[in-house]
């Protein structure tokens, strides 16, 4: 079973940078694709953005592109989120995800969520 961990969030101000991170347990993190949701109150969870198990395939929504960067380090079991530039529109819990198959298969059928990291972008 796979485990997924979520840390990095914060309050900032508009403009401002941010890290999220993702740690992998109870299986190897090269064998599973992962992925970004968020969650904006009120609002259905999101698609942000996707990474293949060796990290050479990268899906983004169009609102993200250009200022998030997805990646992931297999050595350390872990997936990031860069995300820059942030806007109040950027606000919501993000939940980091993954699946066995291949990444373009997240956005539609996720098969592990982390409990989500909230994130909070003051204008």
């Amino acid at each position: 079973q796979v485990q997924l961990e979520e840390s990095g969030g914060g309050l900032v101000q508009a403009g401002d940078s941010l890290r999220l991170s993702c740690a992998v347990s109870g299986r190897t993190s090269s064998s599973i694709s992962m992925g970004w949701f968020r969650q904006a109150p009120g609002k259905e969870r999101e698609f942000v953005a996707t990474i293949s198990r060796q990290g050479n395939v990268r899906n983004y929504a169009d609102s993200v592109k250009g200022r998030f960067t997805i990646s992931r380090d297999n050595a350390k079991n872990t997936m990031y989120l860069e995300m820059t530039t942030l806007k109040p529109e950027d606000t919501a819990v993000y939940y980091c995800v993954a699946g066995d198959r291949n990444s373009g298969a997240l956005i539609s059928d996720v098969g592990y969520w982390g409990q989500g990291t909230q994130v909070t972008v003051s204008s």
